[in-house]
């Protein structure tokens, strides 16, 4: 696992430095460059910090070459297939000097070259985000790829022929020329869904290597391919395996691929909250070895009413039954002094409250691991969120007379927000599904993503702001939706969570939160075999069965029935969720009443005061529940703070005076 950077035609030695030593915190164990300037005036520089999981020793530096120096590697992510790729190269004369996977990864490429870029990356099972640079052939070649499912992140700015790509935005704003300015498209994508979706970012002219796709530069032309996608078959497909058949094979396709991720020169741990992904997984690699597992819950104040861990004593005990080491991590985290470090290591405006439990957890377990195993992809693969309900739930309630509807929609909309009670998570999503009554399937889906709709950020920008309504927020959905419109709606549903909301929310937190406290995290339901395998051969009405009281991932349920105990089977969905509620209404009133004053709002520019003052107002009455457009108007103000008013500076200045500039080795 490591952070890696690379400039083309921009920068020097000095810009390479900066940007590999601003992401210490991914790689501590080791630094590197390689750089090469060529007699046109060309110039092309790779960076890697490196965090040593496989072969710890000085083998596995990188920047990393092929046996002469002609294809050069700086790589972040593990392949967890390397020693088979290894063996199969050897055979046909490659040489090795390490039993690290960045080397088979060289040899790979080398082997079959760049003519076959979408066969050489389909035979790597693991997390990647990889750099080649070929000095094969009359001129250099850079090649760029991020993994299947975009479990590892890969920003870049291209613009006149000039190429500059990292791990982190942050480390792109130290290339001359590359200024943190916001871009306008993003923020209405932000404001609609808490987060901005690929390819886009919160900053204009720099862009994320969409999942599943691979770039070429060369002298002259930059271009961007797709490699592989998750396909789903016909809504009338045939499907033939029987239940408890499919059971048994997906129970060792997914206990197979845990394994798989266990190999490791380095201690490894596990996520465990009380659901059924990491109770799996956990149960998947206690059948190998005694495990390390991390729970993380708030004091029984911060939990009514939210999503968090009920009860902390379910994990507990399930991982006295399998013989783990449990640490529980009981927090009353400094929310406050938080944030800000939380939002500089996550480089965009993430209003996703997880983030603080996904680091907190993260921190207190790099004191004992460096690799965490996670339950990310669960949802998305066997269908296991409240949405995916809800769906099923709309089905139902269209075919109640249009009086009846009317009534309920009005008496839902009315409902006070419940807060600090058990039912807010339940009205909030039953007003999501009253807002959404009347549209298609593929729109109300959509529209329960949404947390600001056109006629709300209408009313909440300012009057100053040019019209953001030209591009439609929702357009890369409904273009997913429409890749997949031969399939059932709930495969769709799955499509567009794993290619949207999973790659761009999701995997993207993991990798900074983690990365953040120097941890690597891994996550088996995401091998690719396993989920084009669940695609292809699980009927829709297994993954999710039943109307009116649905099982979500219901065959995977019976897959992991013999291995865990009831109780883990009939616990409700639970994570690693924070209590938002709780924090604006006590730990975090303050800032907000500060950041989103009247005074610094209109200083913006961007939102209108009265309204956002309109919204704490109304949620600390208990009349509506904002809380997640409050917290994400906060961490928009915190984002624009750190990166547009250059207050970022002071975070990266402590990466970069750390390292002196002699300790990177120059190949």
């Amino acid at each position: 696992m490591c952070g890696i950077s690379g400039l083309v035609n921009c920068g020097d030695r000095e810009t390479l430095v900066r940007m590999t030593n601003v992401q210490t915190h991914r790689g501590p164990d080791d630094s590197g460059l390689w750089e090469r300037r060529f007699p046109d005036g060309g110039y092309i520089g790779l960076g890697s910090r490196r965090l040593a999981i496989l072969d710890l020793s000085a083998d596995g530096h990188m920047p990393m070459s092929n046996e002469d120096g002609t294809v050069w590697i700086t790589y972040n992510g593990e392949i967890y297939n390397f020693a088979d790729l290894r063996h199969e190269l050897e055979g046909k004369g490659h040489r090795f000097r390490s039993h690290t996977d960045t080397e088979a990864i060289v040899h790979l490429y080398e082997e079959y070259g760049p003519d076959c870029l979408k066969d050489c990356l389909n035979r790597l099972h693991g997390m990647f985000a990889i750099a080649i640079c070929d000095l094969r052939g009359s001129s250099p070649k850079l090649f760029l790829a991020r993994d299947h499912f975009g479990i590892k992140p890969l920003y870049y700015s291209e613009r006149g022929g000039k190429l500059a790509f990292a791990s982190e935005v942050k480390a792109l704003l130290e290339v001359p020329g590359i200024e943190a300015s916001m871009s306008m498209e993003a923020l209405d994508q932000y404001l609609t869904f808490l987060w901005v979706p690929d390819p886009l970012t919160m900053f204009e002219g720099i862009r994320k290597l969409p999942a599943g796709h691979y770039a070429i530069w060369q002298p002259g032309e930059f271009k961007i391919e797709q490699y592989w996608d998750l396909t789903f078959p016909p809504a009338n497909h045939l499907f033939e395996r029987t239940e408890a058949d499919l059971a048994d094979e997906i129970r060792e396709r997914f206990c197979a691929s845990v394994e798989q991720q266990m190999v490791s020169d380095v201690p490894i741990g596990a996520f465990l909250s009380a659901g059924l992904d990491s109770s799996s997984i956990v149960a998947a690699m206690a059948r190998k070895q005694p495990v390390r597992t991390y729970t993380i819950t708030f004091p029984e104040k911060y939990r009514v009413g939210e999503t968090t861990i009920d009860d902390p004593g379910v994990p507990r005990r399930l991982a006295h039954t399998l013989g783990c080491e449990h640490h529980e991590i009981v927090v009353e985290p400094d929310v406050v002094g938080l944030l800000p470090n939380l939002t500089w290591h996550m480089d965009e405006p993430t209003a996703d409250p997880a983030i603080i439990t996904a680091y907190l957890v993260c921190r207190e377990a790099r004191k004992q691991v460096t690799v965490l195993l996670s339950g990310v992809g669960g949802d998305e693969i066997f269908a296991g969120y409240r949405k995916h309900v809800a769906h099923e739930w709309a089905q139902e309630y269209r075919r109640a007379p249009g009086f009846a509807r009317s009534a309920m929609e009005r008496a839902l909309l009315a409902l006070p927000s419940l807060r600090g009670t058990r039912m807010k998570g339940s009205v909030r999503l039953a007003k999501k599904m009253a807002r959404s009554a009347a549209l298609s399937p593929a729109e109300a889906f959509v529209r329960n993503c949404t947390y600001l709709d056109a006629p709300q950020k209408t009313d909440l920008y300012a009057r100053s702001l040019p019209q953001l309504a030209t591009v439609n927020p929702a357009g890369r959905h409904l273009a997913a939706f429409d890749k997949v419109r031969h399939s059932n709606f709930l495969n769709q549903m799955l499509y567009l969570d794993t290619k949207i909301f999973m790659a761009t929310l999701n995997l993207t937190y993991n990798d900074k939160m983690s990365m953040a406290s120097s941890v690597e995290v891994r996550v088996p339901f995401l091998d690719r075999e396993l989920a084009e395998f669940v695609a292809w051969n699980v009927r829709p009405e297994w993954k999710l069965k039943g109307k009116w009281r649905p099982v979500t991932k219901h065959i995977f349920r019976e897959a992991m029935r013999s291995m865990l105990p009831e109780e883990v089977m009939r616990q409700p969905k639970a994570g690693f969720a924070a209590p938002v509620d709780y924090w604006l209404a006590r730990d975090l009133r303050p800032m907000v009443d500060d950041l989103l004053s009247e005074s610094q709002v209109r200083r913006r520019g961007l939102f209108r005061p009265e309204v956002v003052r309109r919204y704490i107002d109304e949620h600390r009455r208990g009349a509506e529940d904002w809380s997640m457009q409050i917290w994400q108007l906060l961490t928009l103000e915190i984002w624009m703070q750190l990166f547009i008013d250059g207050g970022a500076r002071a975070f990266a200045q402590r990466q970069i005076e750390a390292p002196q500039l002699s300790q990177l080795a120059l190949s």
